[in-house]
């Protein structure tokens, strides 16, 4: 196929009309640092719902045609809003061609691997989203900001981790690039929420019992850490957004706002597509006419 389905996809995110894309050429000099738009617009809830519903039909095209398939992916600080993004921007969609997976620590057997293995087993066939809660970019976060981690994912000695961080992005950059050649739309997504915001929310998990679920001291151990987490993801941004597959960094501080630009980025996305319906079969009018009279026998019961 060579650089076809690349650039068939390219082109529709070319089309993306949208504020939070981040640079291709690694030109960031720090963290995006907007949390809130400037003009709040008026019933972002509503203008989620329409962009929903201007969803479908292009779910359903994609489905039919099974000329593309659609991975997206999500990537936060914690109490950012991935799983109320993923929840409320897929809540209409058939869930027949859409697959979740969500990306916890790895396992035992998910570290004897490539760090891309884990990941590649959820990868969505053509006709199908793919919705990655985490990803393979927790390997160039977290795991920048800790590095110990890597003790568990090597055998004998670490590498030296200022050398890794290179080759991991460059696997990246040409894991995405296949991907995209194979027809495969690839929209990433970094929700940015505020040190604030983030600390009204866990104050909220850990006041409102119904939400006390969510709280753990992990969570506020890990955002002592925000500076570095800020570094980890201006690299992250300058070595990994492509034309093929780009980075929006959405502001997050108000939850309805982020997921209905997250949701109009999607759809902007899917309407670019050049996905056609299958051709339906040619069946001659004098036997359409005989099923036809068929059918008709079948429902006078009802």
């Amino acid at each position: 196929m060579g650089t076809i389905g690349a650039s068939l996809t390219e082109a529709a995110i070319r089309d993306i009309n949208s504020r939070w894309r981040a640079p291709y050429d690694g030109s960031l000099k720090s963290a995006p640092d907007t949390y809130l738009p400037r003009a709040l617009p008026d019933s972002c809830k509503n203008r989620l719902e329409e962009t929903r519903k201007a969803i479908r039909p292009h779910q359903r095209e994609l489905q039919a045609s099974q000329q593309f398939s659609v991975l997206l992916i999500f990537q936060a600080l914690d109490a950012a809003g991935k799983d109320g993004v993923i929840r409320e921007v897929f809540e209409d969609l058939d869930p027949a061609n859409v697959n979740i997976a969500a990306f916890k620590a790895p396992t035992e057997e998910e570290l004897r691997h490539d760090f891309l293995w884990r990941t590649s087993k959820m990868l969505p066939r053509r006709g199908e989203f793919a919705v990655f809660n985490r990803s393979y970019y927790e390997e160039v976060l977290t795991v920048r900001v800790h590095p110990e981690f890597l003790n568990g994912q090597y055998a004998g000695l670490a590498p030296d981790p200022e050398s890794l961080w290179p080759q991991r992005y460059r696997a990246i950059r040409e894991h995405e690039f296949h991907l995209a050649t194979a027809n495969t739309l690839i929209l990433k997504f970094w929700l940015n929420v505020s040190p604030a915001r983030q600390a009204q929310r866990f104050l909220e998990r850990l006041d409102t019992p119904e939400k006390r679920w969510k709280f753990s001291m992990g969570d506020i151990r890990e955002s002592n850490f925000r500076a570095q987490y800020d570094e980890a993801l201006m690299h992250m941004l300058n070595e990994t957004s492509r034309p093929w597959a780009p980075w929006f960094c959405v502001p997050a501080d108000d939850r309805w706002y982020c997921r209905w630009q997250i949701a109009d980025i999607i759809q902007q996305a899917m309407a670019a597509l050049p996905m056609s319906f299958p051709e339906a079969e040619d069946i001659p009018e004098e036997k359409a006419q005989e099923v036809r009279q068929l059918l008709k026998s079948r429902t006078r019961d009802l």
